[in-house]
């Protein structure tokens, strides 16, 4: 393919087999980085415009509260955003709560309007979790199965939220790291050996010895008083550090 030179020739210079070479990397390189900006750019985003979809995958949890005779199902429809590519996610969409209990029909359905319109909004929507957990009954709250103390039944609500959101991958549970679970693993060996007893003989049906106290930081009947200080068994929660 021939090129027609239309202005005056002013000087010229040789490119050496050497230089094309050093250059084709770097235009390799930015090439690259163009492709994955346009890549970027096609990845979406949970927002209040995003068109909800014929089905959505959805999970149904079941909570039993003494403060109703009927049980309440919690429904959470996930949205997958980026199938099929790198990128893909779930993200909760909406929420619905069903019961046989109509007591609780007029400020449930407002909760769950209001939990959906901040699912659709986007964004990092965890905060619900502590938001919802904080709230007390002014008649007083709970024991869970499993022996995990809830203050309200919002808070189980949250709780069942903090679940799904775990199960999503937008919370992530660090665990107990190695120490922690060393301490913990001791001090229950040494809570058996004092009582003469194994701890299943000892603990309840939540797994905990009996007669252990309510830790304050995870909500569980699993703290003990072991040489002086009060040591919650699920968390590794202690007074003395």
């Amino acid at each position: 393919m021939s090129t027609k030179i239309e202005k005056k020739i002013v000087g010229y210079d040789v490119v050496k087999l050497e230089d094309k070479q050093e250059s084709e990397p770097e235009q390799v390189i930015k090439e690259t980085i163009d492709s994955d900006i346009r890549e970027q750019a096609k990845i979406v985003q949970m927002h209040e415009k995003v068109v909800r979809p014929e089905m959505l995958i959805g999970s149904t949890y079941k909570i039993k509260t003494p403060v109703s005779e009927h049980a309440f199902y919690i429904t959470i429809n996930d949205m997958v955003l980026n199938p099929d590519t790198p990128y893909e996610k779930r993200r909760p969409f909406e929420i619905f709560i069903n019961s046989k209990n109509m007591d609780h029909y007029q400020w449930i359905s407002g909760l769950t309007l209001i939990i959906s319109a901040v699912f659709r909004k986007g964004g990092d929507v965890t905060f619900l979790v502590n938001e919802l957990q904080s709230v007390f009954d002014p008649k007083g709250g709970y024991f869970k199965k499993g022996g995990k103390f809830m203050p309200s039944l919002v808070a189980e609500i949250g709780d069942a939220i903090e679940n799904h959101l775990k199960m999503i991958g937008m919370i992530v549970d660090p665990g107990l790291d190695e120490h922690q679970q060393k301490l913990i693993d001791e001090k229950r060996k040494e809570f058996a050996t004092r009582q003469n007893e194994s701890t299943e003989a000892a603990a309840d049906n939540s797994g905990f010895p009996e007669g252990a106290a309510l830790c304050g930081k995870c909500n569980m009947k699993a703290s003990i008083m072991m040489d002086g200080c009060l040591t919650c068994l699920n968390c590794g929660d202690s007074k003395c550090g």
